[in-house]
């Protein structure tokens, strides 16, 4: 017998509504499960949940394929999260999926929020960066928006402006770039941009070494040192200021030289310097 329109809507308002396709009916399964005590059968019908909704756990993964991350590994982490929900959830509070999509969706954030991240950065800075993005992305599609200023996210968010400043910041430690990587528009790598060692450090590390030994030297000796090496004057000019022979004075620098080195090198050696 034909069914009468009439009474084909009133079929369609009597059987419960799902919210999605892959939200399948599986109260009684759910119910029989919380009546097993641990064993294969709870074993083998755990399977079958998991079976049933994964889809459902697909379809809230695909929602974060967008961010950079594998779809593959999104897939495997809520899966993760279904597997989480089932076992937690009791079916006398509700429907499985109520339950189950804030489950699923929340270890995915995790996922992203403890895995991906290239530079760790605290949580606090993480939700500064979640707020930014969302401020910086909906002023933009305002119809003229243009890139908002550091005040104009300020001013949208309610945060700081030092605030948003670090949110912007870590908008770029989400992901790293290789020192082999070439900027855009430039011929050089990164590595290019790099510093090197300033070869006068090791210049002022041994003149503060030598400083104390050096000022425990008598006057004269100081006199030759300053004579030689910061007035740049020669042996032969050094012996005739001080009136005496240029062997004498290449003696005396090297004997000079030669204590102050030991007592750099040996720095339990205490006492004016002695010839």
């Amino acid at each position: 017998m034909p069914i009468h329109p009439a009474n084909t809507s009133s079929a369609e308002a009597a059987r419960p509504r799902r919210s999605h396709d892959d939200a399948p009916d599986t109260t009684a399964l759910f119910t029989r499960l919380a009546a097993l005590p641990d064993g294969p059968e709870r074993d083998a019908l755990r399977a079958e949940l998991t079976t049933v909704w994964l889809p459902m756990a697909h379809r809230i993964a695909g929602r974060f394929r967008d961010r950079g991350e594998n779809v593959e590994d999104l897939r495997q982490v809520a899966a993760l999260g279904l597997v989480k929900a089932i076992d937690r959830f009791d079916p006398g509070r509700g429907a499985f999926e109520s339950y189950a999509v804030p489950t699923i969706t929340g270890e995915v954030k995790r996922h992203f929020r403890d895995r991906t991240w290239a530079l760790r950065v605290p949580r606090r800075v993480q939700e500064l960066r979640k707020r930014v993005r969302v401020a910086r992305r909906d002023l933009t599609d305002r119809p003229g928006g243009q890139a908002p200023s550091v005040a104009g996210i300020a001013g949208h968010t309610g945060l700081t402006e030092a605030e948003v400043t670090a949110g912007l910041e870590a908008l770029d430690s989400y992901t790293t770039l290789s020192l082999d990587a070439q900027p855009a528009g430039e011929g050089s790598t990164l590595t290019d941009s790099l510093g090197a060692p300033d070869p006068a450090y090791s210049v002022v590390v041994d003149r503060e070494a030598a400083r104390r030994s050096l000022g425990r030297l008598p006057e004269r000796d100081r006199d030759i040192l300053y004579m030689r090496f910061f007035e740049d004057l020669s042996q032969s000019r050094i012996a005739a200021r001080l009136g005496i022979s240029q062997m004498h004075v290449s003696r005396l620098l090297h004997h000079i030289c030669a204590r102050v080195r030991d007592e750099v090198q040996d720095p339990r050696a205490d006492g004016p310097l002695k010839r």
